[in-house]
């Protein structure tokens, strides 16, 4: 896909609404594409962060790993989600783990490139942070939820 179409696509999409032509311009100068099988673990608690995703194509599992057994799935995303703000906060490392739970195709952005220039243009970033904190905490609502549900003894109130 190239950046013409990553441009039109951007604009029609939710999460970007209302940015301007040129953080759109931008945005697409700093993406790529990249494709994942099946299985395939996109990033790992702990890793480094330098990146958020739009799923183009596909399903990725959010998921908090396990000591011993089968991951927690906190939320399955799909077409048109964005994924991962862990690059926009300090230390910049992963919190959860992701999963391709088919074949996917998702656009990546270049967070280190988009940081600075947030950092640059203030208006920028606060513009993009108001997007990303509400995906933090639906990100975060729904991993306090399932873990209550996986989690929570019989009987316990």
């Amino acid at each position: 896909m190239n950046n013409q179409s990553i441009s039109e696509y951007l604009s029609a999409h939710e999460f970007f609404s209302g940015l301007s032509d040129d953080v759109l311009k931008f945005l697409c100068e700093c993406s790529s594409t990249c494709e994942l099988k099946k299985g395939h673990i996109l990033f790992r608690p702990g890793e480094n962060a330098n990146n958020f995703y739009v799923i183009y194509r596909g399903c990725i599992s959010m998921q908090i790993p396990a000591i011993i057994g089968p991951a927690l799935e906190i939320q399955a995303l799909g077409k048109g989600e964005v994924l991962g703000w862990s690059w926009l906060i300090s230390p910049y490392k992963w919190n959860f783990q992701t999963k391709a739970e088919e074949d996917s195709e998702l656009f990546q952005f270049d967070g280190a490139a988009i940081l600075a220039k947030c950092e640059q243009e203030p208006k920028f970033g606060y513009q993009l942070l108001k997007r990303f904190t509400v995906l933090m905490s639906v990100g975060l609502n729904a991993a306090r939820q399932k873990m209550m549900e996986e989690w929570n003894p019989a009987g316990f109130a």
